[in-house]
């Protein structure tokens, strides 16, 4: 829970020192640039969203792994400026923390099947929200920060 209500913070501190250019480069060709990273952040969140809620609702229901690229959501926040993307972030992040602090533990336990890494309960889910959230991170800091 600790790394669900702060990890995302990381993101602001690496920002104000970069220009509108550094924010919008892209490394290589058809790689994302720090803003449409954040932007992939901030889609990502209702879709874990979504699975979460899918989850209650469905018996071990079955999910394609995400592909930022195909989802409607990231190509309009992509168009969004840094600091809406931030305030979206905040918003979205804040639904999902009310949610998981709100289920029963027999409620965590409940299973989605993700097409590439099996069964995974809630909390294994938040695992990988998270893990995937921090890749982008790293990510967003070694552009903010290469020379």
């Amino acid at each position: 829970m600790e790394r669900l209500l702060n990890q995302y913070q990381a993101l602001p501190p690496m920002l104000p020192a970069l220009t509108q250019e550094q924010l919008l480069a892209q490394p290589l060709p058809g790689k994302w640039s720090v803003q449409e990273q954040v932007a992939h952040l901030v889609s990502y969140q209702p879709a874990f969203l979504s699975r979460v809620y899918r989850i209650l609702d469905t018996q071990d229901p079955l999910f394609e792994p995400y592909v930022g690229d195909d989802d409607p959501v990231f190509l309009y926040w992509r168009r969004q400026s840094m600091g809406t993307l931030l305030e979206e972030l905040e918003t979205d992040r804040q639904k999902i923390i009310q949610l998981l602090q709100s289920l029963p533990e027999e409620q965590l336990q409940r299973v989605g099947v993700h097409k590439r890494y099996g069964r995974l309960n809630i909390l294994q889910w938040t695992e990988f929200f998270l893990l995937h959230e921090a890749h982008h991170l790293f990510s967003i800091f070694k552009l903010a920060h290469a020379q």
